[in-house]
């Protein structure tokens, strides 16, 4: 059907263009290059997109059938059947006959051996229904020609057909046992026959049930042909998802490529600017260590020539004062020598005048600061900074032209997928679907009449049983209510004659009606429990699809059955029961018909979104980084004079050598409070209070003079040795940074184009996986979730349901339970006959003698 086609061709969106070999080069390119990529360094990874969910389909039908209390008498005849046929399913010994007789055996044929081997299985596998119908049939003929004897028989006087009852001692014990006995066997037919019954109407119940079946199977095929092409529609829509991350990430090429190569330059690029930036400081640095040095340097030089002075001047009048006629009296004399004697310890200790000038230094510095060396090094960090625009100026271009490439490949998608008239094709499905639904529903009043013949049928059957069992019934009553045992047979009263008669009638109708109830019996029981064992069964645990599915099994050279009458192609590895299992559970018909093998997407789609050009493309992006300049030469003039501007010869040993010594001789306070103290030695008087006025004043001294000073010399030494640390190895240093941006400027120049190549390829690797992202996402939704075929496998499981559990199950407990009461009928006529005698009117009787009559 031609609907069939163009649906298998639009599930598989390559149609023919897909199922040619390849050409070199073009198959598997997006795998290929993704392959050749991984031979460098990693890429980083690739963002998820976000396709969305395809359109799904709720489906209708539920196949699967609860018999609820019928299916305790669909068990008993299952396990009656698994008595009757104990062997497993005879899957090689089918395949055998099919393959070796392919229905078209001659007579003559069957005498050769592996033929008559063939015979000899199928019989012994057939043993159980063979030796069970041999018997119906013997039942069949036995039962009219032994009703046809007996009535004969019984004719002449003979088979109890005497009228003539003989005492019996025990005859009321024969009696009760044969009326249990047969009260028993008229109770297990009526049970067979309501077991018949219930399978009865359960067929007829089960035949409504089969036209929901029917419609919901058919609105899922509606909804099967209505969904696939707006599932079709939403695949190929997607392919924009991925273009407009592609065109957003090409848009964003400067940032995204230009950051990737900046981030792999900058751990050899920053350090060095970082350096140089650093040297910057450090001039600015040594000018305000410089300044502070000369600074400090003024300031201890002044301070100490006024120390000096003061010191001086003090130490002249405290020598005066010690002169004082007061100082020779023998008690004090040796105090005022005492204090005369360190006088010489009033003095300056450092003397700043011998160290060297830093002007000319100060100088140099300051002339090289007129130059913004920071400036200029944050140039060189804008001009390495300004590598994603030029990356963007530079593949402005390409990426114009990937951007048509891009909405040429997504119009070849949308046109490739409407060259098929999908629409149209699906329409015609649906339209045979109605029309198929509508021819099913005209059969409809003909199934109810035919089903009702059916029933009025079984039905009549099973009066003629019911017939049966209620002439034993009733005889049974009327027997037992009229009998007497005080009457003698020849007197026994009418309602116990007419029970016999009852009973003589219901074993004439079971000779009338038994033999033809079996013929109907035999029949259903060799047709259904053979339909049961070779066709539900194995359908049910789903062997027979193994035989369909056996290689070769129809033609030598048809190797798969299904391929063939799909594809016209028996090597491809479809099978029936594949294609079931992927339909139960509702994947794609993609997937349960493997239309990969013939319509391979995956080369399609490499071919169509990720094509030679656009390879082509990606490939000739360059970029090419010369421009960029790290450090100007002023810059690097400006690093070279700093370098000899003489900082590093200063005499730092003479600065800090001065600086760590102490401002005076002598503690000034202490040299006070000691004075005070040998003052508080002598008499009271004008000499204690002048040296008292002494020790205040070196106080002063110390405090207005030597602190100042103390406070200029930790200056000088922190000034001094933070230059110290600046400049050392100052030429070395500054070699090290033109190096290291020399260095820098040459990987940029020269060798970054290995950087280059590696992040372009690793950002067209990040644009080629969201195209691998789709097709990946086209192919699992493929199998998946568009054109999920679980209504197949639903038609499949529902003929299964209505052929075997409503039908072939209904119909085997029918034949069991009418079988049964067939099989009772036996028991019951030998009972009725024996029974019959103790009810009905006999015409002569024993007579004894003695008196001693015992008529039973």
């Amino acid at each position: 059907m031609h609907w069939i086609s163009w649906c298998l061709l639009l599930l598989c969106w390559g149609g023919s263009r897909c199922s040619d070999p390849p050409p070199d080069g073009q198959d598997g390119e997006l795998d290929g290059y993704q392959a050749d990529s991984h031979t460098k360094r990693s890429p980083p990874p690739v963002e998820p997109l976000d396709f969305g969910f395809v359109p799904s389909a709720v489906y209708a039908t539920h196949a699967y059938y609860e018999p609820g209390a019928m299916g305790i008498l669909f068990h008993v005849v299952h396990a009656f059947l698994y008595v009757v046929q104990p062997n497993p399913f005879p899957k090689d010994l089918i395949v055998r006959v099919i393959q070796e007789n392919k229905g078209r055996m001659k007579l003559e044929e069957w005498r050769k051996p592996e033929n008559i081997v063939l015979l000899l299985q199928g019989v012994y596998y057939e043993a159980g229904f063979l030796v069970c119908g041999s018997l119906g049939l013997l039942f069949l003929v036995l039962v009219p020609i032994v009703g046809t004897c007996f009535c004969v028989c019984r004719c002449c006087d003979n088979c109890g057909g005497e009228m003539h009852q003989r005492q019996r001692k025990n005859a009321d014990c024969q009696r009760g046992f044969f009326t249990a006995s047969l009260i028993v066997t008229s109770i297990f037919i009526i049970l067979g026959v309501l077991f018949a019954y219930a399978a009865n109407h359960n067929i007829s119940n089960q035949i409504k049930s089969t036209r929901r079946l029917v419609n919901t199977n058919m609105r899922d095929l509606k909804t099967f042909a209505n969904n696939t092409p707006a599932q079709i529609d939403y695949l190929t829509a997607q392919y924009t998802t991925a273009k407009n991350k592609v065109l957003s990430d090409l848009d964003n090429i400067g940032p995204v490529l230009g950051g990737r190569i900046h981030s792999q330059l900058e751990r050899e690029v920053m350090p060095s600017l970082d350096t140089a930036l650093r040297m910057a400081g450090a001039m600015r640095e040594t000018k305000e260590a410089l300044e502070s040095i000369g600074s400090s340097l003024d300031t201890l030089q002044e301070g100490t020539v006024r120390l000096q002075l003061s010191l001086s001047n003090e130490r002249a009048s405290l020598s005066n004062t010690l002169s004082d006629p007061a100082c020779t009296n023998g008690a004090v004399s040796h105090t005022c020598n005492t204090i005369r004697s360190t006088l010489g310890q009033l003095g300056s200790s450092a003397d700043f005048s011998t160290l060297p000038d830093v002007s000319r230094q100060l100088m140099n510095v300051d002339a090289l600061l007129k130059t913004d060396l920071s400036n200029i090094i944050q140039k060189g960090y804008s001009s390495f900074n300004d590598t994603p625009r030029l990356v963007k100026e530079q593949t402005k271009n390409i990426v114009a032209g990937v951007k048509v490439m891009l909405d040429r490949i997504g119009g070849e998608i949308v046109d490739f997928a409407k060259m098929f008239p999908v629409e149209a094709s699906l329409a015609n499905f649906t339209i045979f679907l109605n029309q198929g639904q509508q021819q099913i529903e005209s059969y409809y009043a003909q199934i109810d009449q035919l089903d009702f013949y059916r029933w009025i049928g079984c039905v009549a059957a099973l009066c003629m049983v019911v017939l049966i069992v209620c002439f034993n019934l009733l005889g049974l009553l009327c027997g037992s209510c009229g009998y007497d045992k005080q009457a003698t047979p020849t007197n026994r009263g009418c309602l116990s004659n007419t029970g016999g008669n009852l009973l003589m009638a219901g074993v004439g109708f079971s000779f009338l009606f038994a033999w033809a109830l079996m013929a109907v019996v035999s029949s259903l029981f060799v047709v259904g429990g053979n339909v049961e064992k070779l066709i539900c069964e194995p359908l049910a645990n789903r062997q027979l699809f193994q035989i369909i599915d056996t290689p070769y099994i129809m033609h030598p050279g048809m190797k798969n059955f299904l391929p063939n009458m799909l594809f016209q192609n028996p090597n491809i590895d479809l099978t029936v029961g594949g294609m079931y299992r992927a339909c139960h559970e509702n994947y794609g018909l993609y997937h349960a018909l493997q239309l990969e093998t013939m319509f391979n997407i995956n080369s399609f789609l490499n071919r169509t979104v990720y094509n030679k050009d656009l390879a082509n493309v990606f490939e000739s992006i360059h970029v090419q980084l010369q421009d960029v300049s790290l450090l100007e030469q002023e810059g690097r003039d400006a690093l070279i004079s700093f370098a000899n501007s003489g900082v590093g010869e200063i005499d730092f040993t003479a600065y800090l050598t001065e600086a760590n010594k102490a401002v005076t001789l002598v503690d000034l306070l202490s040299f006070a409070t000691d004075l005070e103290a040998q003052a508080d030695q002598l008499p009271r008087g004008a000499l204690e209070n002048a040296l008292k006025g002494h020790a205040s004043s070196i106080r002063q001294i110390n405090k207005d003079q030597v602190v100042p000073l103390q406070q200029a010399m930790n200056s000088l030494s922190q000034s001094v040795r933070l230059l110290q640390k600046t400049v050392s190895d100052l030429p070395v240093q500054v070699t090290n940074v033109l190096s290291a941006i020399d260095a820098a400027e040459y990987l940029i120049t020269n060798n970054a184009s290995h950087v280059i190549k590696q992040e372009t390829n690793g950002y067209m690797q990040m644009l080629v996986g969201y195209f691998r992202q789709y097709t990946k996402w086209v192919k699992s939704s493929l199998s998946a979730e568009v054109a999920q075929c679980k209504p197949i496998s639903n038609i499949v499981d529902s003929m299964e349901i209505v052929g075997c559990s409503f039908i072939v199950d209904s119909v085997n407990t029918f034949w069991f339970g009418l079988g049964g009461c067939l099989v009772l009928l036996i028991p019951s006529i030998i009972l009725s006959v024996k029974l019959s005698k103790y009810y009905r009117r006999m015409d002569t009787e024993d007579v004894f003698d003695d008196g001693q009559e015992n008529w039973n």
